[in-house]
């Protein structure tokens, strides 16, 4: 194939499929994932914002995903988080699939189905990763519970707990990481996304403080010890850990989910 042989000369084919008006929708969409490949990322931006309106109204979400990934790569965070949740809104008002509960998808040559609730915590686990790199862990935070409320797996188990690691909350993102490690959620048996979870474990342990009873505030050591350690620690009251609450709707979000 052209696109496979020489990558410049198919966006040159491509812009004059665009421009006589040929098939636009697959054009637009494969020129924008070569240019891509190409590291032409600004520039397929553009490409798609100027002429997406000449694309069908079912191509439209897919540009939007191809879109997202420009985003990403360039590292327009904003950009990214905006059209997530715009994808988002369609969702929860019927929108999305043009009102259809399932949707054909492509990967790697192969068709397969994908549901609205997949497709839901598919983005909300992209809009969680993009909150990440805008250093907002509260916000990746519930979009990441949200997201494995709805269709859990082990990749977003890990994401989630590298997010709590980012707030030292080390005993809840140990919990997390531990289901994956133990085949509890969805796509554990993956090895890519066990060893992740194992490596973050490792990772969680190094960066974790180790537990001092000399360095407890109020404890004499001696005196304990004396005193056949009649007062145990168990009577001090722990600190409780912070749980946040999961947003129904997405789009309603406080101020806590602002960029």
């Amino acid at each position: 194939m052209l696109v496979e042989k020489d990558q410049e000369a198919a966006i040159v084919w491509f812009w004059k499929a665009i421009n006589a008006g040929d098939r636009v929708d697959s054009a637009l969409k494969d020129m924008a994932v070569v240019m891509k490949q190409l590291d032409r990322t600004e520039e397929a931006i553009e490409a798609i914002k100027s002429f997406r309106s000449l694309c069908s109204k079912n191509a439209q979400d897919s540009l939007d995903n191809v879109l997202i990934d420009l985003y990403k790569k360039c590292g327009r965070v904003d950009e990214q988080i905006e059209l997530l949740r715009q994808k988002l809104r369609k969702i929860y008002v019927g929108e999305a699939f043009n009102g259809k509960p399932t949707k054909t998808a492509r990967s790697h040559g192969k068709k397969f189905q994908v549901s609205v609730k997949q497709e839901s915590s598919r983005i909300l686990g992209n809009l969680g990763w993009a909150y990440m790199q805008k250093s907002n862990y509260l916000a990746a935070e519930a979009v990441y519970k949200k997201a494995q409320m709805i269709d859990p797996d082990a990749n977003k188990a890990c994401n989630l707990g590298q997010c709590l690691m980012k707030q030292a909350r080390y005993d809840e993102a140990r919990l997390v990481l531990e289901e994956v490690v133990m085949d509890q959620v969805p796509g554990s048996d993956n090895l890519r996304w066990r060893s992740r979870a194992e490596e973050l474990l490792l990772d969680l342990e190094s960066r974790q403080p180790p537990f001092v009873l000399s360095n407890l505030v109020g404890l004499h050591l001696y005196d304990e010890l004396q005193d056949g350690l009649e007062q145990p620690l168990a009577q001090s009251d722990p600190t409780s850990p912070r749980w946040l609450p999961i947003f129904e709707e997405i789009y309603n979000f406080k101020g806590q989910l602002a960029c």
